[in-house]
């Protein structure tokens, strides 16, 4: 299958200017910042939301987990999407669909309309992470990827460093609806680079989208949803729960059958028999679980359980972020001196401990403490993450390359949505348990939640130990020593 692919009218990813490649991600980064400015925002102003629209602090997380929904139904389409019609024009529709939400967010007047706005950025915000990282597969080759990857993540790691502390002032000082405007200006000078600048990567011949494959999967992923929150309501029922979940698992098994007897499925599971693939996407979807529900869980630890107001809570979010950044830099010749193998166990562990440290925060801990775990957490979360990312694509094709990148999207935002989903109904089984006032009878059901999420998250590294010395050494420039398996040898 021949592809079209032009920033002009070069047909060659080598004939795009030096600008170009310098600033494609820089602009895939933007994107990205957007979304996470959005998300560390909201996850800040919960508190102030729910008592402006009359609601319990835990309710919100429908708007949290509405965002992440939206973008794990309509990533899968985003590969075929992008395939179709372009790279350029399906990103500029994206942040463009993107920015029309965040201005609905901003005024909407009560709880279903501002999970409806929410859902209408995810619509966007699926398009924009796949597609600007199919950008990159296809524009650099793979011992120049992770690079590329560190210019996508840097930038886009300036949303969580500053927007817990603008959020908090913004919330503070003026309204909480100010929060949603602040990507419109960012995303306006991102749609006139997008057009100057974004290369036209398209396919010629695209086969239909499998609409029936797109139903199941989007149902599927709806009910398993709907079935999290519903737990979290403390609606126990079991019999309804467990007729959802029996639905939800019924069209997944429907799909697999559908997707084997048709020639171009929406998702095609045989990339799953490449061992980094595999590892990387099954791995990062549990190892997703337990950091997915850390912002959730922290403002309500640091605001609710020790009284700090929204932007003294922003504060002490931003270490974590610039951590992550400085571990971006880092990140390059730690994977390139130890392998993705001895990284991943090892920083799974540390990761897992890391969440469950929080257990030991109580009321008068010292600011210093506070301090040192954000770090850690910024430093080892920015360390997995970078790693997962990269070594997903280390031996997919650019062929398969829009499938693996939505497949992997696809998981790994609806395990953040599941992180969120799983923290809240921790911390209201364990209020259950442990009743009491709004702030102190609050900590107690949070050490838990930290202390499940944290070896929830250890335990993982399992999936992470079945990979061999060499994999990835393509990604990575990781030198495969004598006695290690050939970096060729991928298939399980």
């Amino acid at each position: 299958m021949e592809r079209s692919r032009t920033l002009t009218s070069p047909t060659d990813p080598q004939a795009l200017s030096h600008a170009a490649k310098r600033i494609v991600p820089w602009l895939c980064g933007t994107a990205l910042f957007m979304e996470l400015l959005d998300a560390t925002i909201v996850n800040t102003a919960v508190p102030t939301m729910a008592v402006a629209l009359r609601v319990e602090p835990l309710s919100l997380k429908t708007v949290l987990t509405s965002y992440t929904l939206s973008l794990a139904i309509f990533i899968p389409v985003s590969g075929w999407m992008a395939d179709r019609f372009g790279t350029r024009r399906v990103f500029f529709s994206a942040v463009t669909v993107f920015l029309v939400g965040s201005l609905a967010c901003g005024f909407s007047l009560n709880l279903p309309m501002l999970v409806a706005s929410r859902l209408l950025q995810g619509a966007g915000g699926a398009m924009m992470t796949p597609v600007g990282r199919l950008v990159l597969v296809r524009t650099f080759p793979r011992q120049e990827f992770l690079h590329a990857m560190n210019f996508v993540v840097i930038p886009s790691l300036v949303g969580p460093l500053i927007g817990p502390f603008v959020g908090g002032l913004l919330v503070h000082w003026v309204h909480w609806r100010a929060i949603f405007f602040l990507n419109f200006p960012i995303g306006v000078a991102g749609l006139w680079l997008i057009r100057r600048y974004m290369p036209e990567y398209r396919t010629e011949g695209v086969a239909p989208l499998d609409w029936l494959g797109f139903a199941l999967v989007g149902l599927a992923v709806a009910l398993l949803s709907h079935v999290l929150e519903v737990f979290g309501e403390h609606a126990w029922v079991a019999g309804p729960l467990f007729a959802m979940v029996a639905a939800a698992a019924l069209l997944f098994l429907i799909y697999g059958h559908h997707a084997s007897r048709i020639p171009h499925p929406l998702l095609r599971f045989s990339l799953f028999r490449i061992r980094t693939f595999r590892s990387s996407v099954g791995g990062g979807f549990v190892t997703r679980l337990g950091i997915g529900g850390m912002p959730f869980l922290l403002p309500l630890l640091y605001q609710l359980g020790l009284g700090y107001t929204a932007w003294q809570s922003g504060l002490l979010m931003m270490p974590q972020a610039a951590a992550s950044i400085l571990m971006k830099v880092l990140s390059e010749p730690i994977l390139a001196r130890f392998g993705f193998r001895r990284v991943l166990v090892a920083n799974t562990v540390l990761l897992g401990a890391t969440i469950a440290a929080f257990a030991l925060v109580h009321q008068g801990a010292s600011l210093f403490a506070l301090l040192s775990l954000s770090l850690a957490q910024g430093f080892f979360s920015s360390l997995q993450f970078t790693s997962m990312n990269s070594l997903v694509f280390a031996d997919v094709s650019d062929r398969d390359a829009s499938m693996a990148s939505s497949i992997f999207s696809t998981a790994q935002q609806l395990s953040l949505s599941f992180g969120v989903a799983i923290s809240s109904l921790v911390v209201t089984f364990f209020q259950r348990i442990f009743p009491g006032t709004a702030d102190v009878g609050l900590m107690a059901p949070l050490h838990r939640a930290f202390l499940m999420l944290g070896a929830l998250t250890a335990l993982c590294a399992w999936t992470f130990a079945v990979l061999r010395p060499g994999d990835g050494a393509n990604v990575s420039r990781h030198r495969v020593k004598p006695g290690d398996v050939p970096a060729k040898a991928r298939e399980a």
